[in-house]
């Protein structure tokens, strides 16, 4: 089938960057990239993986990560394997 369509989209200069070097690793050109994407929105008839709205719990960790807050460090993989059974 003919290639006629065009999509238009604004995003992040950086995940624009990091998500192509994905796309590079795996051999596909961004237009390869977004066709399969619609492809398996298509097949599944919704997105082809699953998008929640994280609980409370999962949001606080989250804002921790980002602004670096209450982080535990570990000194060796051990060590961290110890502490999580």
């Amino acid at each position: 089938m003919a290639k006629t369509e065009t999509i238009r989209a604004r995003i992040e200069p950086d995940l624009k960057y990091e998500a192509e070097e994905v796309f590079s690793v795996l051999g596909l050109s961004p237009t390869e990239a977004i066709t399969l994407f619609y492809r398996q929105v298509a097949l599944r008839h919704g997105l082809p993986f699953d998008v929640r709205i994280p609980n409370a719990e999962t949001r606080a960790a989250l804002r921790d990560a980002r602004d670096r807050k209450n982080l535990t460090k570990h000194t060796s993989l051990d060590a961290l394997k110890s502490t999580h059974g």
